[in-house]
């Protein structure tokens, strides 16, 4: 079988058909950068391809094979595979995330289920934590054919998603429907219910494996004075204030402490409660966790951003700031002070996960800020206890690495179930753009969602972004560009001298006749999505090109 995980040698040339050639063409599959970036691990390019055609189904089942949450994540994703997307070379990215959501939410109309074929193993998974990490991992599990229950000490499945994440942003009906389609497979989830010892639930409910996956709603303790002047609370305790009594914070002058995603979604909620609000961080722009298009987002609706400032101290009803420096990658103080006026004071800096329950549990290793140690097989120090999500280390939190984390934990907790150890298969090398050949026309606007003016926005809890149409998220996928893989386009057929190229139908791609090929090398200089290699000619030996 080809290797094509090792860089190839094109500096050979020779011409001469069959064994007189030096070199040979292969078809080879490469990775897409688009797929490499995703960190929930979907087949971007697979269901893209389907998109592109308007099948649809098929577009949701490929996409669902990796993430439960199409209509989800087409919404709040941070998106780093349109980061890595090779038509950024071209125009402008492909808009992906809005043709998942299109994928999602035509799903959720349709009510389509998810196809899989699994016998049940007999084995029993208990998932701590329903937010995307457990979700993930419990719908993975499913499909594996385990039974799984989901302990979660909220009112409401879905973590940070349904706790944390505004309307605005995510109607809970997406949501919920999407859970729902989980239930549906056979999950069973006990709400308000707090695990205080696993050891305990696992014996009790015969549970054959653990998957921790709590999530990070602690608000990490801010030392500063304080005399109880300003209305003082953290960001989940605000969230959970808000859905019953919002008066505290609605038409008043409120200060959120954090650069975060948290702290900006808060600030453009209380923008809706018609109050002033200003969000301080200590550290400079490159230093905030949020994304640049979420600050952008909040400043248009209002909110005032300012950096370099730490809270000092709250007294007679005003906060004073020290205005901070950067050296070395770090903000530290300058001994210079201002003082706000202030009614309330919101602090959602630096989240934690609640893990204490776990250090009764022998050989589990628990980090400073709640955060736990796992091997190589996401297995924690207590055998059959596996973890993932926001309680793996880390600053860069999403729903999106969550999901993937429940993806990778599922496959490395069934392979201890069945005594068969999962073993991570070889990466393909990603197709990057410089090895691309870009025959044809490929400029193509990319189709922007439509958005909600600021001013109207901020009057309610409405959806700001709206999503594609099926002509628009249609159009959007077919300026996928096919990096590294076949699309049988008939370049290479069509530009082979030799008539070497032989067709197999549609589909099934192609194959070259050796007996006839020169090397020449056309076929892989065409190609326009990098999906042949020349590679040296075997001596005395026969390739498997399939």
């Amino acid at each position: 079988m080809l290797d094509i995980t090792k860089p190839i040698d094109l500096t050979l040339h020779a011409e001469g058909t069959g064994p007189n050639r030096l070199r040979q063409p292969v078809y080879v599959d490469f990775m897409p950068p688009c797929n490499s970036a995703c960190p929930a691990g979907e087949n971007i390019q697979a269901w893209m391809d389907h998109a592109q055609s308007s099948n649809y189904f098929e577009a949701f089942q490929t996409l669902v094979a990796d993430n439960p949450f199409p209509a989800v994540m087409g919404r709040v994703c941070v998106k780093p595979c349109e980061t890595g997307c090779n038509r950024t070379h071209i125009d402008t990215t492909v808009n992906i995330h809005a043709v998942e959501r299109y994928i999602g939410d035509v799903a959720i109309k349709e009510n389509w289920q998810v196809q899989y074929n699994t016998k049940a193993t007999g084995k029993k998974v208990l998932v701590i934590g329903a937010g995307p990490g457990g979700l993930s991992a419990a719908y993975h599990l499913a499909r594996m054919g385990h039974a799984v229950e989901i302990f979660d000490e909220g009112n409401n499945p879905g973590g940070l998603l349904a706790t944390g994440v505004p309307d605005y942003r995510l109607p809970k009906d997406i949501l919920e429907a999407e859970i729902d389609r989980i239930v549906k497979m056979g999950v069973n989830i006990r709400l308000n219910y707090k695990v205080k010892d696993v050891l305990k639930e696992k014996e009790a409910g015969n549970f054959d494996a653990v998957f921790l996956s709590i999530g990070a709603e602690l608000i990490k303790h801010e030392e500063f004075e304080k005399d109880g002047s300003v209305y003082l609370a953290d960001a989940f305790s605000f969230f959970k204030e808000m859905k019953s009594d919002p008066s505290p914070y609605e038409g008043k002058k409120v200060v959120v402490y954090g650069g975060g995603k948290l702290a900006l979604y808060l600030s453009r909620i209380i923008k809706r409660f018609g109050s002033e609000v200003t969000v301080y961080f200590a550290g400079d722009k490159k230093m905030m966790p949020a994304y640049d298009y979420e600050t952008e987002d909040a400043l248009a609706e209002g909110v005032h951003v300012n950096l370099l400032k730490r809270i000092a101290k709250v007294e007679d009803k005003k906060i004073t700031l020290e205005t901070m420096k950067v050296e070395k990658g770090k903000a530290i103080g300058t001994n210079e002070f201002e003082t706000i006026d202030a009614d309330v004071l919101i602090i959602a800096n630096r989240q934690e996960s609640d893990s204490g329950f776990l250090r009764t549990v022998p050989g589990i290793i628990i980090n400073d800020d709640g955060t736990v140690k796992i091997d190589p097989q996401r297995m924690t120090g207590h055998e059959g206890i596996f973890a993932g999500g926001d309680m793996l280390p880390g600053e860069n939190r999403s729903s999106t690495i969550a999901i993937g984390h429940g993806k990778k934990a599922a496959r490395y907790i069934d392979g201890y179930l069945q005594q068969q150890p999962y073993i991570k298969p070889d990466k393909h090398l990603t197709a990057s753009y410089k090895k691309l050949h870009m025959w044809y026309k490929t400029e193509a606007p990319k189709k922007e969602q439509d958005k909600l003016a600021p001013s109207l926005a901020v009057q309610s809890f409405d959806e700001v972004i709206a999503g594609l149409s099926e002509e628009k998220a249609r159009f959007e996928a077919q300026r996928c560009l096919s990096c590294g893989n076949c699309f049988e386009c008939d370049g290479c057929f069509g530009a082979c001298p030799e008539d070497a190229i032989i067709k197999l139908g549609k589909g099934n791609r192609y194959k070259f006749n050796y007996d006839t090929c020169t090397g020449c090398a056309v076929c892989y200089e065409q190609c326009p999505c990098h999906a042949i290699e020349m590679i040296p000619e075997p001596v005395n030996s026969t390739i498997d090109v399939k």
